[in-house]
């Protein structure tokens, strides 16, 4: 059965959610654009400085610790991190978690119903951009759900070995999504702008959404660059050949500038979650999250 964090919306969530709705999110996400990316040492310096105090940022952990060091506030947001701050696991059949952060759903997709919040469903199809042929392989499949808090750090790595066959960007609006609105807003992950990266493995198709949120003012790939801004009214959709761009797990996919929320999925029958997993726990990179199961379907244990 899925497991989500969230209780059901109180009084108090749905007034906090309602100011969202007329509020012009892609405008005020441009301003945050270039406000994050300004090399002014007078707004770069005390942005970055008051944003480690208010979130409590470990800078030992990045490879560049001295916050004066960025040229602007999106620099030391997208920071790298030092390469043993998250190692690898052992097991070479471990699915690794694509994003630090705090996990906020994980299961079985219903068909094709994933679950948002306590009650709250939204759809697989709508979530990779409104076509059922790109969603039929998760149909009743797994999936889990990455929240990024502020104070995380906002690179997105691989689960698993994979060669991308096709990435979408599914124009949409930027609710927060913060818990009060996951608790309130109707399938608010396939309403946000969102890119879709659809991945081939040595275990079937594999899906990793990067859904945007308000000042979230862009997300990018390795392989394309920016990707939003600007904003679009259509669905964009970009295929690539099989030995085009390859990344073995653990190396990074993209990136938020500024935060939001992962979804990966994956077909029927091809991972065992890690039982030990609890919903709003916080995970790690790398972490361990899942075990592939061999080519009979059949679980494997950690090797």
């Amino acid at each position: 059965m899925p497991r989500c964090l969230e209780s059901p919306p109180t009084l108090a969530d749905r007034a906090k959610s309602l100011p969202l709705y007329p509020l012009p999110h892609h405008a005020i996400s441009r301003l945050v654009h270039r406000i994050t990316r300004s090399r002014a040492a007078w707004i770069r310096r005390p942005l970055t400085r008051w944003f480690i105090r208010r979130y409590g940022v470990d800078m030992s952990e990045a490879m560049t610790p001295e916050p004066d060091a960025y040229p602007d506030f999106n620099s030391f947001f997208t920071r790298a991190l030092r390469t043993d701050a998250r190692p690898m696991p052992a097991s070479l059949n471990a699915v690794c978690a694509p994003a630090d952060g705090t996990l906020s759903a994980l299961g079985g997709i219903e068909d094709d119903r994933l679950i948002q919040a306590k009650g709250r469903h939204y759809s697989l199809t709508q979530l990779l951009g409104g076509v059922p042929d790109r969603s039929a392989p998760f149909r009743g499949g797994d999936f889990a759900t990455i929240y990024l808090s502020p104070s995380d750090y906002h690179r997105v790595h691989m689960p698993v070995d994979g060669a991308l066959r096709e990435m979408v960007h599914v124009p949409g609006r930027l609710f927060s999504v913060a818990r009060h609105t996951v608790r309130t807003i109707p399938g608010l992950f396939a309403r946000n702008e969102r890119v879709a990266c659809l991945f081939d493995t040595a275990h079937g198709p594999m899906a990793m959404v990067l859904v945007g949120a308000i000042n979230v003012a862009s997300i990018e790939t390795v392989w394309a660059g920016e990707i939003t801004p600007p904003r679009g009214r259509r669905v964009r959709g970009w295929t690539y050949r099989a030995d085009e761009v390859r990344l073995q797990r653990g190396a990074e996919i993209g990136r938020f500038n500024l935060g939001s929320t992962v979804i990966l999925v994956f077909p029927r029958r091809v991972i065992d979650w890690d039982t030990r997993l609890m919903a709003d726990a916080p995970i790690r990179v790398r972490q361990a999250l899942a075990w592939t199961r061999d080519g009979t379907g059949a679980p494997r244990a950690p090797s």
